[in-house]
This record gives C-alpha cells, structure tokens and sequence, in this order.
C-alpha cells in the first residue's frame, strides 16, 4: 500500500491531496483489492472547480447557504417601511400588456427609489395594519368585491378537486399542475368580468396577467414569493382602479388572503409544486412571505401569546385557524421533518424576539431588502400603466 500511495503522490508534486471523503477512492493503475494491473485507465481527479457529484445541489438555485452578513446588515439599516395611501387613478384610462421591465442591480436600484415602489409597499404595511389586533374570524366590512374575489379563489379550489393529480414518481413537479393552470389562465379574464365595473372592462388586459402569474409557473411547477408578490400586485392594481378601498383592507387579509393562502397550500400538497428560488432551510419559508408579516401583525399586543410561543403545540393546535402566523408555523412542522430548529433556523430564531412588534417591523424590512431588491425575484415583475416603470 506505500506504494500505492506514492504512486499518487507523483502524479502531479504541486497537486493537494484527495479530500478526506475522497481518500478510499485515490485513482490508481493497481486494482485497491487484489493489487493487480486494471483493464482502463484511471479517472481523472476530482478539482476544486468541478467537486463529486454528490456535492452538486439538486437544483441549482436552492443552495443551503448560511445567512449573508452583509445582508443582514442591509436589513437591520432599512428604515421600517411604513403605511401609505393608494393612488387612485381617474380616466382618461390607458390600460396596457404589463411587461417585465427589472434586469439587473441597476433596475433594482431605480425601482427602489421610485413612487410606484414606495406605493406598494405602503399597500402591503396598510394591509398588515389593518389586521393589528383582529382574529381571522373577526367581522369585517365585506364589500360585493371581497365576496366575488373569494368566491373566484373557491372556483380554482374546485378547479383542484376536478384535476387529480397524475401517478408518477418524481418528489417535484406533478404534471396535472400544467391542466390546472391552463384552465385557470383560459378563464381568468370572464373571472375577472364577474366584478369590475363596465367602464373598466377594458382594464383586463393589465389586471388579467399579474392574476395568471399568482399561483405558480406552470413550465417549471413551482411557486415562491414572486407568485405571491404579484397576487399582492394585483390586489395593488385593484385599490389603484378605486375597486378595493381602505375599509376593504381588513376583509382583503382575513378574507381573500387566507382564501388564497388556502388554494395555494393544496397545489402545493396535490400538485407538489417546487420551492422557486428556495434559500433552503436558510430562507423564511419554502413558499410565502406575506403571511407572516400580516400575521405578526395580528398579535401585536396579545396578552398571552409570544413568539416564542410557536414551540407550544397546545397554542397552535388551538390557535393556527385564527392567526396566519400560527397557521404558517403549523403548515411548516407538518411538511418538514426534524427538529423545527434544523429545518427553519430563521423562524427559530425570530421566536426569540421580545415581542410581536419587533418581529413586524423587521419583517417589513426583510420583506423589502430580501423580495422587493432581488433580482432573482423581481425580474418576473410587471409594469404597465397601473403600477409603472418610473
């Protein structure tokens, strides 16, 4: 075996030795059981540039990276985003296709500092806003809108119960998801009709796409915090139209978002859609942001329930229907495995914060550095004439 070893060794003097893992497996002409000569040449070594193949991630974006430190500090300098009034357009309308429009940092930069960036956001901390202190079950003003909306997101539920999912053996990725998005995309804009206004007929051909991207790319059969961004965006568009109005916030929230919380969480479970863009167990969540901001939201203030109160089986069980940020915890510890501090270190170590308050705002602020400011993300985002490229 020395001279195995040093047969080795003399294949390269400058080259660094085999990695640990690598060792009982040293390319030698010696056969490492009898000592005999081998019919084929050996391999070529393994490079630092080109590691096993058990070392390449399955999929590329999803890479279980540690937390960047520079942003973290980017978040913790972000001001809290805060609250804004949604502008309302008037006529003369000039609806349009909406198109992508972010390519690059440079993009991401301009869209940051633009109205129309600030506006929406100010939309989504005006929803989670409207949820402080209020159950899911709570009363709400529940406009001829709000009913229609929930009732067209019980239509793509129903949508799901009509199209099983196909028998196959891939983990990811059901090919029935694909018949289900085409059915949705072919009646998305008669869904639409069921609600806007006569004089706004014409706006389908902007609101109708951000709708069609909100539950998932049917190419690759997944969904991430894109999809959901452009659900908000189309919401967004509809408080621009003067459709959704500020004493709808709370029924937009507790009404059409859980509906659509709910559709999403069963194409996820039928159709086994893929993490789009997932950080891995170093991300919020596989799939969804918004909901643990509107769901923070909720319990600012609670006399009893903490964010260390996520690890108490008893609350969540009790509770999870009534607070989206129990509800999201439940729905993580059913779907993942392990101890919750290994698969969610990001939620574990939130729960340590001192109170609901704290966990909003910085939320909110993630929320903008880690969805709004990333490329990956907001390259799927449209611009048209309701929410412009500035």
């Amino acid at each position: 075996m020395e001279d195995d070893r040093t047969t080795v060794n003399h294949r390269g003097s400058d080259q660094s030795p085999p990695l640990p893992s690598q060792s009982h497996h040293e390319h030698t002409t010696a056969c490492v059981n009898c000592g005999g000569p081998t019919s084929f040449p050996p391999p070529p070594s393994w490079s630092d540039n080109s590691p096993p193949p058990f070392y390449r991630p399955i999929r590329a974006p999803a890479i279980n990276l540690p937390p960047n430190n520079n942003a973290q500090q980017t978040i913790i300098l972000t001001p809290v985003p805060q609250a804004q009034k949604v502008s309302v357009v008037s006529p003369p309308y000039h609806f349009q296709t909406p198109t992508k429009m972010i390519h690059s940092d440079d993009d991401i930069r301009r869209f940051r500092d633009s109205a129309t960036s600030k506006n929406y956001i100010g939309f989504v901390v005006a929803l989670s806003e409207s949820m402080r202190g209020r159950k899911i079950s709570d009363p709400c003003h529940m406009s001829p809108v709000i009913t229609s909306i929930v009732s067209i997101l019980q239509t793509l539920i129903q949508f799901v119960d009509e199209i099983p999912p196909l028998q196959q053996s891939a983990r990811y990725g059901n090919l029935a998801y694909r018949d289900w998005h085409s059915r949705m995309t072919e009646n998305a804009d008669s869904l639409t009709l069921q609600f806007l206004p006569a004089d706004l007929n014409s706006a389908t051909v902007e609101l109708t796409p951000y709708f069609t991207d909100s539950f998932g790319n049917s190419s690759r059969i997944d969904y991430g915090t894109g999809h959901e961004t452009n659900f908000a965006a189309w919401l967004y568009c509809l408080a621009r139209l003067g459709i959704i109005t500020e004493e709808d916030y709370q029924g937009v929230v507790s009404r059409v978002f859980v509906k659509y919380l709910e559709l999403m969480r069963m194409l996820q479970l039928v159709y086994s859609l893929e993490p789009a863009g997932s950080h891995g167990v170093w991300g919020l969540d596989d799939y969804h942001f918004l909901p643990f901001i509107f769901g923070s939201s909720q319990l600012i203030d609670h006399r009893h329930m903490k964010p260390k109160s996520i690890h108490n089986e008893d609350i969540l069980d009790n509770f999870s229907k009534e607070y989206l940020y129990l509800s999201c915890i439940s729905f993580v510890k059913k779907v993942k495995k392990g101890p919750f501090a290994e698969h969610s270190p990001l939620l574990d170590d939130i729960s340590g914060v001192p109170n609901w308050n704290k966990v909003n705002s910085g939320l909110l602020k993630m929320y903008k550095v880690e969805v709004m400011e990333k490329v990956p993300i907001m390259q799927h985002f449209l611009f048209g004439w309701l929410i412009k490229w500035e």
